[in-house]
């Protein structure tokens, strides 16, 4: 079980050794996607994504989805060296159960629906324009190729998740996912967010970049090397706004 602490609501660059920096970077856009066939369900605006099983009969699966500014935060033409990325699980399930990233291959959207009941948001809310949802990849115009989202079934990173607290996911292949988000912007479609689908009751809920508390929202940090930068690393704090951006899909 991966646990961290985690400093939020800046981006901090540090030294990180010889021509290296550190930076980490708030969620940019995250929200849920709720076994639905009618794709009228999200939480775009919510403050909780999910991953897993809830104990209903049918359509019970919930699958986050997660997305990271990386190109306005990393210089272009830098190598990723290290990404980790953090969560802040809150709910009644204490259960270990192994969370996986996916890279998701499709771009989504994230609406103005904000489930607040069933288990902080776990039964979702009606759908708003642009959210993602289990048939759409913008509601309700654009679908996805395969209900459910389109994402890499090979997971770039897998954590054991238990009770309340924070874990992390890193991994080469999450690095190797920023650099191609880094090295071709378009591609950046963040990561699928998926629990055990195995059995019922498995959900997890995550903070997401709306949850109150500044502190437990998402983080991506990322370590990185700029060649030729002559082996002078970046140190400084940047504020970063707590705004909400404008809504939508890439």
């Amino acid at each position: 079980m991966n646990r961290v602490l985690v400093l939020c609501g800046s981006l901090f660059l540090a030294s990180a050794g010889a021509g290296g920096a550190v930076v980490q970077i708030p969620s940019w856009m995250d929200n849920t996607l709720y076994q639905d066939p009618a794709g009228s369900v999200s939480n775009g605006a919510g403050a909780g994504m999910f991953a897993g099983r809830n104990a209903l009969a049918q359509n019970s699966i919930r699958r986050g989805l997660i997305r990271f500014d990386v190109g306005s935060m990393v210089p272009a033409g830098a190598v990723i060296t290290g990404a980790t990325l953090t969560l802040f699980q809150a709910s009644a399930n204490v259960d270990d159960q192994v969370v996986s990233l996916h890279r998701v291959l499709e771009s989504w959207g994230e609406g103005t629906s904000n489930a607040t009941g069933g288990g902080g948001g776990g039964s979702g809310a009606a759908a708003t324009p642009g959210d993602a949802t289990w048939i759409h990849r913008s509601f309700n115009t654009t679908p996805w190729s395969t209900a459910g989202g389109v994402f890499d079934p090979a997971a770039s990173a897998s954590a054991s998740v238990g009770g309340n607290g924070f874990y992390s996911w890193s991994s080469a292949a999450l690095a190797a996912d920023v650099q191609a988000f880094l090295d071709d912007g378009a591609t950046n479609f963040g990561w699928l967010v998926r629990g055990n689908e195995s059995m019922s009751s498995s959900a997890k809920r995550f903070a997401t970049r709306e949850e109150p508390s500044e502190s437990l929202r998402p983080v991506l940090t990322l370590e990185y090397v700029v060649p030729g930068s002559g082996g002078v690393a970046l140190l400084g704090v940047l504020g970063v706004s707590t705004g909400r951006r404008r809504r939508g899909a890439w």
